[in-house]
This record gives C-alpha cells, structure tokens and sequence, in this order.
C-alpha cells in the first residue's frame, strides 16, 4: 500500500463505495482530485503532508454515507485542502481557492458565504483550520457543496459573538438565541460546550441549511435530549436513547465529545431541525462491536443494515476486530430537511488504529448475609 499516493488510495476507496449505492464515481473522482490537490501525488509511504483534524490519522478525507428515508444512501466526503506548504493560514487560503472554482463550475450559490466570509478570515487561525468542505453525490444529482467554517479561529472567547454577528447577518438571530438557551449548560459556553463549526449550504434551493455545531464534554444523554427539545415535531427523548444505544451504556461521555447540530432554515425564528453525532470509535473496544451497534441503529430505524456490511468492505479488508476507529460517528437526523441515519467512515490512509483490550468479566462473589437477616 505504501507505493500508492494518498490520491490512488482514497480513489480506489471512493470508486467502490460509489458503486455500492448506485452512483457513478467519475464527477467523485474529479472532485476528490481538485480537493487533495498536491497533497494527493505524495506517495504514503511518505508522513501526512498536515496534521489534519479530519481523521485521528490526519488523513485529510472521512467518508460518510447518509441513510435517508425513500430514497438512496449518498456518499460524501469531508474534506481539507492542503496547500504546497501547509499551514492554518495557507490552507485557508487554498480552500477559498478551491470553492471559488467549484462555484463557476457547478453555478454555486455563494450569496450567504459572502455575507459572513469577512467574519472568518484570520491572517492566523486559531485551531487548526479555517475552512473544511462537504461534497454530497446522489444517484442522478448534481453533487452538492457545503462549507464548514470554524467559530474559534479568532479564539476560543470571541466564538459566540463571531457566530452571533454571523447569523444576524442572515437573518437567523432568533434561531441562535433559541439554540444556545437549550443546547448550551448553564455556565458552560466556551467551556464544556464550544462552538466546533458554522456550517453552509452553496445552493439555494429551498431546503439549503446553515448549520451550528457544538461539542459537549463530559455530557449525559439527557443534556442532548434538553437541546434538541427547542426543535417542533421532534421526540427529543429519542436522542437520548441513541445516544445510550451507540455509545454503551456509559452514564457521562467522558472520551470523545457528544456533538449537536441545529439546522436553521430561511428566517425562521427556532431551529428546523437537530442531529446528535456520538464518537463510537470512543466508546468501543473494536469496529465489530462499533459494526454491530450501528447495524442495530440502522435497523432500528427501517434501513437495511446489510448495507452497512458492503459499505465497509469497499473501504477495507481487514478484519473488524483488529482495529478501532474505522466508525467514528454515528448520527441522528430528526426534523427537517432529511431525517435519518449518517456512518461516518475513516479511510486509514496513514495508520490503523489498535483495538481496546476487552475487559474480562468479573466472578461474582455471594457473600452471606449477616445473621437473622435475610438477603434482598
């Protein structure tokens, strides 16, 4: 493998999952390459190019797969432009490179971007990006683009005001104030609750999204059931119980954070719609048993979890039990536009993380009870 580039690797990956849910890879397979640039040609027997956030091997792609009620899963990509030599700051500016292409030749919708594109531009960014990007294929669909932008690339402490100005701008105020009140713990913004991306739709049809995504630390699945409670039409206890069935029944999240989003659409006065996305890799000991939770989830909610099972071998070959981290997410969609079920895929480009030891179960020990009394 390691004669492959990062280009090859992830293409021959990209191809495969393409063909399992029905959509032709050529536009994937170009879009992919525009997206790498020339981080794609370095070979991996070679280090990452940049410490990518995207994945916890740096890789600069994550694949996902949508399951959506009435139609075809679709297959996206979250991905990092790396300039020729990679920085925050030189990232940033090749990633507006590279939508600033896509938008003249897809005919992009760009208005919204504009509109706050000056509150996220920082000569050095703080946390590690500027700009991530989102391509969506569908079976007989243009793809569609969204961007993710980052609150804190100002700094931790000037993310709420950022995001604030941001959605006055479009429009959208009512609907932030609504979200922090029940998706934020008192006292806990900018601490155990940040604000990780501000997300948009560069289309205009009537279901494009601006998205706010806050991580929770340390939280309980009743903290994700309070923030997804301000959402109307949405059984917000629901969340609660996904979140016990993908992450164990683990009380607090303690490992990788429990992450919310808020779905705002046009000039709404509350949210539209709300997604819970528990970090399985977290909260397992391997991929089989992350497989099994999520093949339980998928059925959970009417899809077919021998899906799933296809989806992974077009990604890899090795045996689930020999690594963890090959599921990073699972998500729940509730609400508008699409309800559903997201998996959030790692490529494993550069590395393969080991599977947690399993723990043993205990003996019990009956001990007797005191005299004259009786054991309960």
């Amino acid at each position: 493998m390691e004669d492959l580039s990062l280009s090859e690797y992830l293409n021959s990956q990209l191809d495969r999952l393409c063909r399992i849910v029905g959509i032709d890879p050529k536009s994937a397979s170009l879009l992919l390459a525009d997206l790498l640039g020339p981080a794609g040609s370095r070979p991996l027997s070679l280090p990452p190019a940049w410490s990518s956030g995207i994945a916890d091997d740096h890789t600069p792609v994550e694949f996902s797969v949508a399951f959506n009620h009435n139609e075809r899963p679709s297959v996206r990509i979250l991905g990092e432009s790396i300039d020729t030599a990679p920085s925050a700051a030189t990232n940033l500016v090749a990633a507006r490179k590279f939508v600033e292409t896509q938008a003249a030749r897809f005919g992009l919708s760009m208005s919204r971007f504009d509109r706050v594109r000056d509150l996220f531009a920082a000569d050095e960014p703080f946390g590690g990006f500027g700009l991530w990007h989102s391509l969506v294929f569908q079976r007989g669909r243009q793809p569609e683009f969204k961007i993710y932008l980052n609150p804190e690339l100002k700094g931790v402490e000037r993310a709420p005001s950022l995001v604030a100005e941001a959605l006055e701008r479009l429009g959208l105020s009512g609907s932030y104030r609504v979200a922090l009140e029940n998706g934020v713990r008192p006292g806990e913004l900018g601490r155990a609750d940040r604000l990780t991306f501000f997300a948009i739709d560069l289309h205009d049809a009537p279901h494009a999204r601006v998205k706010l995504y806050l991580s929770h630390h340390d939280a309980h699945a009743r903290d994700v059931v309070r923030a997804a409670s301000v959402v109307d039409g949405v059984d917000a206890e629901e969340f609660g119980e996904f979140c016990v069935a993908a992450g164990g029944e683990t009380g607090i999240f303690a490992g990788r954070p429990l992450v919310s989003s808020y779905t705002f659409l046009g000039e709404m006065d509350r949210p539209a719609g709300y997604s819970v996305y528990v970090p399985i890799r977290s909260y397992v000991n391997d991929d089989e048993e992350a497989r099994d939770r999520v093949a339980a989830l998928l059925d959970r909610y009417g899809f077919d979890s021998a899906e799933l099972d296809r989806i992974i071998a077009a990604l890899v070959t090795r045996p689930l039990h020999e690594g963890v981290g090959l599921i990073a997410h699972v998500s729940l969609r509730l609400g508008l536009p699409r309800p559903g079920v997201t998996v959030y895929l790692s490529a494993e480009a550069y590395q393969i993380s080991p599977p947690r030891p399993r723990r043993r179960p205990t003996a019990m020990v009956h001990a007797q009870p005191p005299a004259g009394r009786c054991a309960a």
